[in-house]
Protein backbone atom coordinates (compact mmCIF):
# COMPACT_ATOMS: atom_id res chain seq x y z
CA UNK A 1 0.00 0.00 0.00
CA UNK A 2 1.58 3.36 -1.05
CA UNK A 3 1.23 6.62 1.07
CA UNK A 4 -0.65 7.98 -1.29
CA UNK A 5 -4.22 7.91 -0.33
CA UNK A 6 -5.45 8.34 -4.20
CA UNK A 7 -4.06 4.60 -4.70
CA UNK A 8 -5.22 2.45 -6.63
CA UNK A 9 -4.72 -0.87 -5.73
CA UNK A 10 -4.62 -4.31 -7.63
CA UNK A 11 -7.94 -6.92 -7.02
CA UNK A 12 -11.01 -6.11 -4.96
CA UNK A 13 -11.30 -5.17 -1.42
CA UNK A 14 -13.70 -5.75 1.35
CA UNK A 15 -14.00 -2.62 2.72
CA UNK A 16 -12.04 0.87 1.78
CA UNK A 17 -9.10 0.02 4.61
CA UNK A 18 -7.75 -2.77 3.03
CA UNK A 19 -7.36 -0.22 -0.21
CA UNK A 20 -9.22 0.87 -3.18
CA UNK A 21 -9.12 -0.84 -6.85
CA UNK A 22 -10.25 1.53 -9.72
CA UNK A 23 -13.96 0.99 -9.71
CA UNK A 24 -13.95 1.33 -5.67
CA UNK A 25 -12.31 4.53 -6.43
CA UNK A 26 -15.51 5.53 -9.13
CA UNK A 27 -17.73 4.71 -6.45
CA UNK A 28 -16.32 6.58 -3.86
CA UNK A 29 -16.18 9.71 -6.14
CA UNK A 30 -20.03 9.31 -7.11
CA UNK A 31 -20.99 8.48 -3.26
CA UNK A 32 -21.86 5.14 -3.94
CA UNK A 33 -21.58 2.11 -1.35
CA UNK A 34 -17.77 0.78 -1.49
CA UNK A 35 -18.03 -1.41 -4.54
CA UNK A 36 -16.11 -2.72 -7.39
CA UNK A 37 -19.47 -2.45 -9.21
CA UNK A 38 -20.41 1.29 -9.13
CA UNK A 39 -24.10 1.36 -10.56
CA UNK A 40 -23.42 4.58 -12.57
CA UNK A 41 -20.52 3.03 -14.76
CA UNK A 42 -21.14 1.69 -18.17
CA UNK A 43 -20.24 -1.77 -18.22
CA UNK A 44 -18.28 -1.92 -20.82
CA UNK A 45 -16.38 0.70 -19.09
CA UNK A 46 -16.37 -1.35 -15.52
CA UNK A 47 -14.68 -4.55 -17.16
CA UNK A 48 -12.60 -2.74 -19.31
CA UNK A 49 -11.20 -0.74 -16.04
CA UNK A 50 -11.31 -3.50 -14.03
CA UNK A 51 -9.29 -5.68 -16.32
CA UNK A 52 -6.78 -3.06 -17.11
CA UNK A 53 -6.19 -2.39 -13.25
CA UNK A 54 -5.31 -5.80 -12.42
CA UNK A 55 -2.60 -6.51 -15.29
CA UNK A 56 -0.82 -3.50 -14.92
CA UNK A 57 1.96 -2.97 -11.87
CA UNK A 58 1.39 -0.66 -8.78
CA UNK A 59 3.52 2.21 -11.11
CA UNK A 60 1.74 2.27 -14.32
CA UNK A 61 -1.74 1.32 -12.88
CA UNK A 62 -2.01 4.61 -11.38
CA UNK A 63 -1.99 6.24 -14.71
CA UNK A 64 -5.81 5.32 -14.59
CA UNK A 65 -6.34 7.63 -12.44
CA UNK A 66 -7.15 10.68 -14.68
CA UNK A 67 -9.34 8.69 -16.19
CA UNK A 68 -12.10 7.45 -13.42
CA UNK A 69 -14.27 10.18 -12.86
CA UNK A 70 -14.96 10.75 -16.64
CA UNK A 71 -16.81 6.97 -16.11
CA UNK A 72 -19.69 8.25 -13.56
CA UNK A 73 -22.78 8.57 -15.84
CA UNK A 74 -21.76 6.36 -18.33
CA UNK A 75 -24.57 3.91 -17.49
CA UNK A 76 -27.29 3.02 -20.14
CA UNK A 77 -25.72 6.11 -21.98
CA UNK A 78 -26.85 4.57 -25.59
CA UNK A 79 -22.81 4.01 -26.57
CA UNK A 80 -21.87 0.85 -25.02
CA UNK A 81 -22.49 -1.03 -28.47
CA UNK A 82 -20.00 1.66 -29.97
CA UNK A 83 -17.33 0.98 -27.31
CA UNK A 84 -17.70 -2.60 -27.53
CA UNK A 85 -17.16 -2.39 -31.50
CA UNK A 86 -13.95 0.11 -30.54
CA UNK A 87 -12.96 -2.94 -28.51
CA UNK A 88 -13.02 -5.25 -31.41
CA UNK A 89 -11.32 -3.26 -33.72
CA UNK A 90 -8.08 -2.63 -30.83
CA UNK A 91 -8.16 -6.15 -30.46
CA UNK A 92 -8.19 -7.20 -34.40
CA UNK A 93 -6.15 -3.65 -35.86
CA UNK A 94 -4.06 -2.61 -33.20
CA UNK A 95 -3.35 -6.07 -30.27
CA UNK A 96 -3.41 -8.90 -32.30
CA UNK A 97 -1.21 -7.57 -35.17
CA UNK A 98 1.50 -5.95 -32.22
CA UNK A 99 2.04 -9.89 -31.78
CA UNK A 100 2.41 -11.13 -35.01
CA UNK A 101 5.05 -8.83 -35.67
CA UNK A 102 6.90 -10.08 -32.81
CA UNK A 103 6.48 -13.37 -34.34
CA UNK A 104 7.90 -12.87 -37.46
CA UNK A 105 4.57 -12.82 -38.71
CA UNK A 106 4.51 -9.24 -41.09
CA UNK A 107 2.33 -10.36 -44.14
CA UNK A 108 -0.17 -11.33 -41.32
CA UNK A 109 0.12 -8.01 -39.02
CA UNK A 110 -0.10 -5.90 -42.00
CA UNK A 111 -3.50 -7.83 -43.66
CA UNK A 112 -4.83 -7.36 -40.16
CA UNK A 113 -3.47 -3.39 -40.17
CA UNK A 114 -5.08 -2.51 -43.11
CA UNK A 115 -8.59 -3.71 -42.78
CA UNK A 116 -11.02 -0.50 -42.22
CA UNK A 117 -11.78 0.33 -38.83
CA UNK A 118 -14.26 -2.60 -37.85
CA UNK A 119 -17.66 -1.01 -36.20
CA UNK A 120 -20.06 -3.07 -37.89
CA UNK A 121 -20.99 -6.63 -38.79
CA UNK A 122 -19.74 -6.95 -42.47
CA UNK A 123 -16.41 -5.55 -41.79
CA UNK A 124 -15.89 -8.01 -38.57
CA UNK A 125 -16.95 -10.80 -40.74
CA UNK A 126 -14.02 -10.49 -43.29
CA UNK A 127 -12.29 -9.46 -40.46
CA UNK A 128 -12.51 -13.06 -39.05
CA UNK A 129 -11.24 -14.72 -42.65
CA UNK A 130 -8.05 -12.93 -42.19
CA UNK A 131 -7.56 -14.00 -38.49
CA UNK A 132 -8.15 -17.93 -39.60
CA UNK A 133 -4.97 -17.37 -41.79
CA UNK A 134 -3.38 -15.62 -38.53
CA UNK A 135 -3.76 -18.70 -36.30
CA UNK A 136 -3.25 -20.95 -39.35
CA UNK A 137 0.51 -18.96 -39.68
CA UNK A 138 0.82 -19.07 -35.71
CA UNK A 139 0.52 -22.52 -35.79
CA UNK A 140 2.67 -23.51 -38.82
CA UNK A 141 5.61 -20.74 -37.98
CA UNK A 142 5.48 -18.30 -34.76
CA UNK A 143 7.26 -21.18 -32.75
CA UNK A 144 9.65 -21.83 -35.07
CA UNK A 145 10.63 -18.06 -35.65
CA UNK A 146 10.35 -16.61 -32.39
CA UNK A 147 10.47 -19.08 -29.85
CA UNK A 148 7.90 -20.96 -27.03
CA UNK A 149 7.46 -17.64 -25.58
CA UNK A 150 6.19 -15.02 -28.85
CA UNK A 151 4.74 -18.42 -29.98
CA UNK A 152 2.36 -19.41 -26.85
CA UNK A 153 1.60 -15.17 -26.76
CA UNK A 154 0.83 -14.54 -30.10
CA UNK A 155 -1.34 -17.49 -30.32
CA UNK A 156 -3.52 -16.82 -27.04
CA UNK A 157 -3.32 -13.22 -28.58
CA UNK A 158 -5.25 -13.87 -32.20
CA UNK A 159 -7.57 -16.34 -30.89
CA UNK A 160 -8.89 -13.58 -28.23
CA UNK A 161 -9.02 -10.99 -31.19
CA UNK A 162 -10.90 -13.51 -33.50
CA UNK A 163 -13.14 -15.19 -30.42
CA UNK A 164 -14.24 -10.61 -29.84
CA UNK A 165 -14.92 -10.68 -33.75
CA UNK A 166 -17.07 -13.81 -33.80
CA UNK A 167 -19.30 -12.64 -30.48
CA UNK A 168 -19.77 -9.09 -32.37
CA UNK A 169 -21.02 -10.50 -35.78
CA UNK A 170 -22.74 -13.22 -33.93
CA UNK A 171 -24.67 -10.57 -31.44
CA UNK A 172 -25.91 -8.21 -34.33
CA UNK A 173 -26.80 -10.88 -36.18
CA UNK A 174 -28.97 -12.17 -33.78
CA UNK A 175 -30.24 -8.53 -33.80
CA UNK A 176 -29.58 -8.70 -30.29
CA UNK A 177 -30.70 -5.19 -28.06
CA UNK A 178 -27.30 -5.17 -26.49
CA UNK A 179 -24.11 -7.01 -27.71
CA UNK A 180 -22.69 -8.69 -24.53
CA UNK A 181 -20.62 -5.92 -24.95
CA UNK A 182 -18.64 -7.04 -21.46
CA UNK A 183 -17.78 -10.14 -22.81
CA UNK A 184 -16.22 -8.21 -25.85
CA UNK A 185 -14.27 -6.24 -22.97
CA UNK A 186 -12.66 -8.62 -21.12
CA UNK A 187 -10.96 -9.38 -24.40
CA UNK A 188 -9.07 -6.85 -23.90
CA UNK A 189 -6.91 -7.93 -20.68
CA UNK A 190 -5.48 -10.95 -23.47
CA UNK A 191 -2.30 -9.48 -22.84
CA UNK A 192 -2.44 -11.10 -19.27
CA UNK A 193 -3.50 -14.36 -20.97
CA UNK A 194 -0.84 -14.09 -23.08
CA UNK A 195 1.44 -13.28 -20.39
CA UNK A 196 0.20 -16.45 -18.30
CA UNK A 197 0.50 -18.65 -22.04
CA UNK A 198 4.04 -17.69 -22.75
CA UNK A 199 5.54 -17.80 -18.73
CA UNK A 200 4.01 -21.54 -18.89
CA UNK A 201 5.48 -22.48 -22.00
CA UNK A 202 8.68 -21.11 -21.18
CA UNK A 203 8.90 -22.79 -17.34
CA UNK A 204 7.61 -26.01 -19.18
CA UNK A 205 11.23 -26.27 -21.31
CA UNK A 206 13.75 -23.99 -19.87
CA UNK A 207 13.08 -23.03 -16.32
CA UNK A 208 13.00 -19.45 -14.70
CA UNK A 209 15.89 -17.67 -15.30
CA UNK A 210 14.67 -18.01 -19.24
CA UNK A 211 11.45 -16.74 -18.43
CA UNK A 212 12.78 -14.12 -16.75
CA UNK A 213 15.06 -12.87 -19.52
CA UNK A 214 11.88 -13.16 -22.38
CA UNK A 215 9.80 -11.08 -20.00
CA UNK A 216 12.35 -8.48 -20.06
CA UNK A 217 12.54 -8.84 -23.56
CA UNK A 218 9.08 -8.43 -24.34
CA UNK A 219 8.68 -5.99 -21.85
CA UNK A 220 8.98 -2.62 -23.97
CA UNK A 221 6.25 -4.16 -26.76
CA UNK A 222 4.21 -4.95 -23.91
CA UNK A 223 4.02 -1.21 -22.64
CA UNK A 224 3.56 -0.08 -25.79
CA UNK A 225 0.24 -1.70 -25.75
CA UNK A 226 -0.50 -0.90 -22.47
CA UNK A 227 -0.19 2.81 -23.90
CA UNK A 228 -2.23 1.90 -26.48
CA UNK A 229 -5.05 0.59 -24.13
CA UNK A 230 -4.93 3.82 -22.24
CA UNK A 231 -5.76 5.81 -25.61
CA UNK A 232 -8.43 3.69 -26.59
CA UNK A 233 -10.30 4.11 -22.66
CA UNK A 234 -9.67 7.44 -23.30
CA UNK A 235 -11.80 7.64 -27.01
CA UNK A 236 -14.20 5.16 -25.13
CA UNK A 237 -15.60 7.88 -22.64
CA UNK A 238 -16.90 11.67 -22.55
CA UNK A 239 -14.60 14.23 -22.87
CA UNK A 240 -16.36 15.56 -19.52
CA UNK A 241 -16.42 14.10 -16.72
CA UNK A 242 -19.55 14.66 -14.66
CA UNK A 243 -20.50 17.14 -11.62
CA UNK A 244 -19.21 15.20 -8.33
CA UNK A 245 -20.77 14.56 -5.68
CA UNK A 246 -19.34 16.69 -2.61
CA UNK A 247 -17.60 13.44 -0.67
CA UNK A 248 -14.75 13.89 2.11
CA UNK A 249 -11.42 15.05 0.53
CA UNK A 250 -12.51 15.77 -2.77
CA UNK A 251 -10.08 18.47 -3.10
CA UNK A 252 -7.79 15.51 -3.07
CA UNK A 253 -9.08 13.06 -5.44
CA UNK A 254 -10.06 15.67 -8.08
CA UNK A 255 -7.58 18.04 -8.10
CA UNK A 256 -3.64 18.29 -8.00
CA UNK A 257 -3.37 14.72 -7.27
CA UNK A 258 -4.21 13.46 -10.62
Amino acid sequence: MSDNPYFLSRGSHATADEGRCAMEWVSYLAGEPHSDSPRCVSPVLMKFCIRLNDALGDERRQRLRPYLARTIGTREDGLDEHRAWLCVDWLVRVYAPAWLSLAGLDGAALRLQALPPILTVEIARCALADLDAARDAVQDAAWAAAGAVVGAATGTVVGAAAQAAAWAVAGAAARDAVQDAAGIAAGIAAGAAAEAAAWAAVGNSTGYAAGSAAGNALLPAVERLQDSAFELLDRMLPTVPVQLPAVEDAALVCGVSF
